[in-house]
């Protein structure tokens, strides 16, 4: 029970205001998970014709995967969804960075990817 309680706490951390006028939010799933994993990262993005660039980043103490994607200002889709595949056991940083021609907006998640025990 202690178990379910922890995740359902984690995953209301990660999520991100959907409509809270940010111009990023971003949702990591899953939160806890065992290695190898594959993650999938949703970023929803404002429209705005100054959006030139986003760049998705899964970082830990061992190992760094990242993601860039070319936003066509206002008429790039408003959702961008990254997964990345096979992350081995660590504590994760995950961040997302919207790069504008005269700005930089940023979120962050953390989650976890652990090793089985066998028993």
């Amino acid at each position: 029970m202690r178990w379910l309680a922890l995740v359902a706490t984690l995953a209301l951390l990660t999520l991100g205001a959907a409509d809270g006028g940010e111009r990023l939010s971003i949702v990591v799933t899953p939160v806890v998970a065992y290695a190898p994993a594959n993650v999938r990262v949703r970023a929803k993005v404002e429209s705005n014709a100054d959006n030139r660039s986003i760049q998705i980043v899964a970082d830990s103490t061992e190992f760094y995967r990242s993601s860039e994607i070319q936003l066509d200002g206002d008429r790039a889709p408003r959702m961008t969804v990254v997964e990345f595949r096979n992350l081995p056991s660590g504590t994760y940083n995950v961040t997302a960075v919207l790069v504008g021609a005269t700005s930089r907006t940023s979120a962050v998640r953390q989650i976890k990817v652990v090793n089985r025990v066998l028993e």
